[in-house]
């Protein structure tokens, strides 16, 4: 009996994260999209007026601590599920309980964190109660809900997306910590500015993320009789991230993608696997390295390898559907992939050369023969006359001029002999002589 008693009497202290989450909606940092004055979602909570809604974001962006809030401030009865140790079974022993309740006039709100874990079956057991007024159901999800939520039950849900929080949103979460009696405010921490934004920087958008982070080098600072002292080293230690942490807006940020993007174009594929790495374990946004990589597939590669595309898009959907850390192994796939392709800047060349004369002659007008006559009057003023319609013809083409008078003539795209390129440029070749060929036969007729 003894040793239940003092196992209950020494706690283990809560993590820091949890110590200091946010009780009322003025101590949430970030998405003033959604709580700033007037805001919507701050109208609904203040007033009580809460309805079945998905909170969707990544993590460490404040969606259990937004339910948390709604918990302190709704006079229904709150129920936290989770969808990880929850089974069908549960879910309808809490939804008879939502039921007996509402008999007597009270409401009951379940907020099921991860909500993307449950399965159909699981959802589709919320569902009549959602509909009928049992519950209020709020899902936390990182997921895309319209993709992992039953389409019935999202339907019935409001959807409200929570942003990754700004760098000044977690400096302002890390001086709080440091100041407040939950976090370290009864302790001497001593630690500089920059190191402070190191530590904002590596949370990378995620507040659960960066105060973990303090947390970790606060325990393992230096100790000089009462005072805590927090180091660059320290924090470098602490995320094994070394000197790698950059500011985003910087100029090694720039220097960075720059560096991934020219290892790429010459075709190798260490180099460019080991800027990507350096790019990710310096806490940049997977996405936004993805983004250049779909730029960089039609922008280098092109029709030298037509499924370059298919395969930056795709490495951006892997990211956005799972997020780091797992998806470094997609974005290298695609890194190596892209690195081994031939390569072609036709692509690139044809827009910026067409871009010129349209800019040089935005008032050029569309030849009448291929402007769209939808009205008696368009037609009679002469809109699609003359227009040959390319698939009633045996070659499926015909010599029609489709650009301006001033332009006949003009060559925007010059393909290379770059892998799969050599092909449409042979097809090129053969249309441009055909079309030739027709405009000889009717100037000798």
């Amino acid at each position: 009996m003894n040793e239940q008693v003092t196992l209950f009497e020494h706690k283990v202290p809560q993590p820091l994260p949890a110590r200091l989450r946010p009780r009322t909606i003025d101590d949430i940092v970030g998405q003033q999209h959604l709580i700033g004055e007037g805001k919507v979602l701050r109208r609904i909570i203040e007033q009580d007026q809460v309805s079945s809604m998905i909170f969707w974001g990544p993590p460490g962006v404040g969606k259990t601590t937004l339910a948390g809030v709604i918990a302190n401030q709704t006079k229904a009865k709150f129920i936290n599920f989770s969808a990880v140790t929850s089974g069908i079974k549960d879910i309808r022993k809490v939804m008879k309980e939502a039921d007996d309740n509402r008999a007597f006039g009270e409401k009951t709100i379940v907020f099921v964190d991860e909500i993307h874990r449950f399965n159909k079956a699981q959802q589709d057991a919320f569902l009549p109660f959602v509909e009928k007024g049992s519950i209020i159901l709020i899902g936390a999800t990182t997921e895309n809900p319209s993709f992992e939520v039953n389409g019935a039950l999202l339907s019935r849900c409001r959807v409200f997306v929570l942003k990754g929080l700004e760098e000044e949103d977690i400096l302002q979460l890390l001086r709080r910590a440091l100041e407040a009696p939950e976090g370290f405010g009864d302790q001497k921490i001593e630690i500089e500015e920059d190191v402070l934004r190191m530590i904002a920087a590596f949370g990378n958008g995620d507040a659960r993320n960066a105060l973990s982070t303090l947390e970790m080098a606060v325990l393992n600072g230096e100790v000089e009789g009462d005072v805590v002292r927090v180091s660059r080293e320290t924090v470098e230690q602490c995320t094994s991230r070394k000197s790698l942490l950059y500011d985003k807006s910087g100029e090694e940020h720039y220097n960075l993608i720059s560096a991934l993007h020219k290892s790429m174009r010459n075709s190798d594929a260490d180099a460019a696997v080991y800027w990507l790495a350096r790019m990710l374990e310096a806490g940049e946004d997977p996405l936004y390295v993805a983004r250049r990589v779909v730029r960089f597939a039609s922008e280098d590669v092109g029709l030298a390898d037509p499924r370059a595309l298919e395969m930056a898009v795709a490495a951006y959907q892997a990211c956005h559907f799972i997020g780091m850390p797992e998806c470094t192994v997609h974005l290298t796939q695609v890194v190596v992939y892209l690195s081994l392709a031939p390569k072609s800047n036709a692509m690139e060349r044809a827009y910026l050369s067409a871009r010129q004369d349209a800019l040089d002659q935005l008032a050029e007008p569309v030849p009448l023969h291929i402007r769209n006559g939808v009205t008696d009057l368009m037609r009679q003023v002469g809109y699609g006359k003359g227009y040959q319609y390319a698939h009633d013809y045996e070659e499926k083409m015909t010599d029609m001029r489709c650009l301006p008078d001033s332009l006949l003539g003009k060559e925007y795209y010059d393909p290379t002999e770059q892998g799969l390129e050599g092909r449409f440029k042979e097809r090129l070749a053969q249309i441009k002589a055909w079309k030739k060929k027709k405009e000889k036969e009717k100037e000798s007729e």
